[in-house]
């Protein structure tokens, strides 16, 4: 027998070149063989990354990041540091099933897709999309837990909430595709399963850049056939709606207008189509989906929309929801809500959800649906949370989205003038100035000039923190008596018209002293807020604001900015 040399080969035999990986692995064994035991304390302390160094002990956690690990490539990470993202871009394509319905001369290939189970989604999905509020949801999704964090704990999307907002099956074979499919494959199975040509096959694939078909490629070529028609030609139609179905819905990728051919092979026989698990399919293509989204750079979102937006207005009713009245138990839960377009901003959706209760969540929405659909024996129902949890949650979560000098109504120059410890002592400061801010931003510009001055001089008292500037704008000015007037200090959330932009004019003289007029009858009084004192005048060049003492001087150097920005 011929010895064997160290590496474990014989010396007749060729000897392999060893891979790279084989050479680190031996490396590092080699590196452990040789490292003595020393004492914890000993061991050299590794240089941390210095995304962790940012944001170790920010605001809203996680303290502890054991389970969320790749926190810092998280697009919430960057928006805490003043980032922004766009709302992303929804691929929805709720309006193009419509374009190909199946009608009475048509019931051949409907009796299939009804017996696949996915034909419910012919006519449950949603041809509007919320790009604000979907997009909010989906800063929220953590993909280490696959659960949406939430400022008191968390929630998720399971295979009830797809049973019960879509009826299509949750229990059967599982759908999976271990190996990629190339283009040849494809070609060649469009041509078995669909009955094209190879130079039709390729040409559409060539046109894709992918092995895939558009979806109006699907429509023009097998829209058209009948119950008329060849029984091959049904089948082959059949199998090219039920794509273009899938497509559409459970699988709809970012590319908005194609669909992949793999999930052909799910159509190959036409009798086993209903005894796939086609809601945990569905699910766990839009776990995917969300997980890309949480990424930067991302700005698309793919995935079934109609199942997150009906979850998000079946568990967040009073936030977001539309009910229709019309709306039957017997049918899916998605045909329960009115689809719209929420007039809120991205921005304003995130504060929502920042400030949301544990009170404003319906935990169990499918009550009244249970009679008509029982809950599947493989789903999960929600229960009560543990302090233990809470407890761990708030170590590992990220549950506040944006710190409070981040947050609608602040400026560039206010964001930097903030004191750096803000965002964890001063919170309801900075919440009772976003009071004022926000109401001066959602107003009109009929209204007198002395209410924009003084919001903008108590939200400065309010930020920087000093409470003889908060004490000295708290005190109400003089007002009719037909009129109360509230302290700025404890403002409640009044109407966006209580608060004005100025006038645009560029040679504005000094507010006034004096009061608003009184409302109309029948109106609410306007919200009276004091003037900064008569006596001080706006310099004539803005003076350094770091001279500034914190007294009405200040805001009047914000007002000043507020003109300057105006006019630019």
């Amino acid at each position: 027998m011929p010895p064997r040399t160290r590496g474990g080969y014989t010396s007749d035999a060729p000897r392999r070149r060893p891979t790279g990986s084989e050479r680190r692995r031996r490396v590092n064994l080699r590196e452990v063989d040789l490292v003595p035991d020393l004492d914890p304390v000993e061991h050299p302390q590794h240089d941390r990354d210095e995304t962790e160094e940012v944001f170790e002990g920010a605001p809203g956690g996680p303290i502890d990041r054991s389970i969320l690990q790749s926190f810092h490539k998280h697009v919430v990470a960057k928006i805490w540091l003043g980032e922004d993202r766009a709302p992303l871009k929804l691929v929805n394509h709720g309006a193009k099933l419509q374009l190909w319905e199946l009608d009475m001369e048509r019931s051949r290939i409907y009796e299939t897709v009804h017996q696949s189970g996915l034909a419910p989604l012919t006519s449950c999905s949603h041809r509007v999309a919320s790009r604000p509020m979907l997009s909010a949801f989906c800063e929220r999704w953590q993909p280490e837990t696959t659960t949406f964090h939430m400022p008191f704990g968390e929630m998720t999307i399971t295979l009830d909430d797809v049973a019960s907002i879509r009826h299509i099956p949750v229990i059967g074979s599982m759908i999976s595709f271990p190996q990629p499919l190339r283009v040849d494959d494809a070609n060649a199975l469009l041509v078995e399963l669909l009955g094209t040509t190879d130079v039709e096959a390729s040409r559409e694939t060539e046109q894709c850049r992918s092995p895939s078909v558009r979806l109006l490629w699907l429509r023009d070529h097998f829209s058209t056939i009948t119950d008329a028609s060849s029984n091959d030609d049904i089948m082959f139609a059949t199998r090219a709606f039920l794509l273009h179905l899938v497509g559409c819905t459970l699988f709809a990728d970012k590319s908005a207008t194609s669909v992949a051919v793999v999930y052909l092979e799910l159509f190959w026989d036409l009798s086993m189509v209903g005894s796939y698990a086609w809601g945990a399919a569905c699910l766990a293509y839009l776990y995917r989906q969300l997980t890309t989204t949480t990424k930067f750079e991302v700005r698309q979102l793919g995935g079934y929309l109609t199942l997150l937006q009906a979850w998000i207005y079946e568990h967040f009713p009073e936030m977001f929801s539309s009910p229709d009245m019309s709306y039957t138990e017997s049918r899916p839960r998605a045909l329960r809500w009115r689809p719209h377009v929420i007039p809120d901003s991205l921005q304003s959706v995130r504060e929502r959800l920042d400030r949301l209760q544990i009170s404003e969540v319906c935990w169990e929405p499918y009550v009244d649906h249970r009679a008509e659909h029982p809950l599947p024996d493989i789903a999960c129902s929600s229960g009560e949370s543990v302090p233990e949890y809470m407890a761990w949650y708030d170590r590992i979560s990220h549950r506040i989205v944006q710190p409070p000098q981040l947050r609608s109504g602040f400026t560039t120059d206010a964001r930097s003038s903030l004191p750096s410890h803000a965002a964890s002592t001063s919170d309801t400061r900075a919440v009772r100035a976003l009071t004022l801010l926000r109401l001066v931003i959602s107003g009109g510009r009929e209204q007198s000039v002395d209410v924009f001055w003084g919001a903008l001089n108590e939200a400065h008292g309010i930020l920087v923190g000093s409470d003889e500037t908060s004490a000295s704008h708290s005190t109400p000015s003089p007002a009719p008596a037909s009129h109360s007037t509230p302290s700025p200090a404890t403002l409640p959330f009044f109407s966006p018209a209580t608060f004005v932009y100025p006038p645009a004019a560029s040679d504005d003289p000094p507010p006034p002293a004096s009061v608003a007029p009184p409302a109309a009858s029948g109106d609410p009084p306007p919200l009276i807020v004091p003037p900064p004192p008569a006596s001080v005048a706006p310099p004539a060049p803005a003076p350094d604001p770091s001279a500034l003492a914190p007294d009405s001087t200040a805001s009047t150097t914000v007002y000043v900015r507020a003109k300057r920005k105006k006019k630019t």
